[in-house]
């Protein structure tokens, strides 16, 4: 008997070890893990925040505030009313209710409707490869470099149509971008603008760049910016797997969606539109 008994305070003792208390609020007590299932409720961002020991003794400080105040509530029979009790819980049932949207959206997406996704919206997923060279005129978006002239419309159209007869017999894209392009930023390196999907440009550009044959050199083109002369390196579709992240991302809030209508679908829910001052739905 004194073995068993000895047995079951090293037990417990073990227990209390492993999973200390560190927050005693009155009569209540946080332990280490109920404490660390408190902090896996909070999003990702505000983890994040709670690598510090001053952050997570802030976060305590916070939660034994609230629980002094609930207690007091409590003891004032706050909790007792009616109101009181069909607000509670009805925020319970909301917090479950987000827990199974999150747990409906976690489920893996099937592959064949993700690879339907994907045939659907493939024009989503077509990306250019360019370079662009900018030529402002007054008025632009654009600041006006330093030491520039601030042309006018026509005068910033004629340099463009100059500059694209230099380029088309044979001139260096990129050396010239780098002494003539008013978009400081790409034209510092060649003018290159990196990989783009459709709608990631101002519209004028953006329907030049996706029409443009690969390689050619674009007619000036007019934006708030200034006007553009544009060659696209390359242009084409990402792959399946190259999409499949992002397309999972779109896919699995529909998915979530899908499972609550069909839950809704198969409950019995009936309503008293006389009640709620409607009439009464025609059989």
């Amino acid at each position: 008997m004194k073995t068993l008994l000895f047995l079951v305070g090293a037990a417990a003792a073990w227990a209390q070890a492993a999973d200390p208390v560190v927050l005693t609020v009155g009569t209540e007590k946080i332990t280490k893990s109920m404490f660390e299932q408190i902090i896996g409720t909070l999003t990702e961002q505000q983890r994040a925040q709670l690598e510090s020991p001053e952050a997570r003794r802030s976060l305590a400080e916070q939660i034994a505030e609230l629980k002094i105040m609930a207690q007091e509530g409590r003891a004032r029979h706050l909790d007792a009313s009616p109101a009181m009790q069909a607000k509670l819980v009805l925020q319970a049932e909301q917090v479950l209710a987000n827990a199974l949207y999150q747990d409906l959206v976690a489920a893996k997406p099937d592959d064949a409707a993700l690879r339907a996704y994907y045939e659907e919206h493939k024009n989503d997923s077509v990306e250019a490869k360019g370079r662009h060279i900018l030529i402002r005129f007054a008025g632009s978006r654009v600041p006006l470099r330093e030491g520039q002239k601030d042309l006018s419309d026509a005068e910033a159209l004629a340099k463009a149509k100059e500059i694209r007869v230099k380029l088309v017999a044979g001139g260096n894209f990129e050396e010239i971008a780098k002494v003539e392009s008013d978009d400081t930023g790409s034209g510092a390196n060649g003018g290159d603008l990196g990989s783009f999907g459709p709608g990631q440009m101002v519209e004028e550009f953006d329907k030049a760049a996706f029409a443009i044959p690969v390689g050619q050199i674009s007619e000036p083109v007019r934006t708030d910016f200034g006007y553009h002369l544009i060659k696209i390196d390359s242009r084409g579709a990402k792959s399946f797997d190259e999409m499949r992240p992002e397309i999972e991302q779109k896919v699995r809030p529909e998915m979530g969606q899908k499972a609550i209508d069909a839950l809704k679908a198969k409950a019995t829910v009936k309503y008293d539109d006389t009640y709620f001052g409607l009439p009464a739905p025609k059989k």
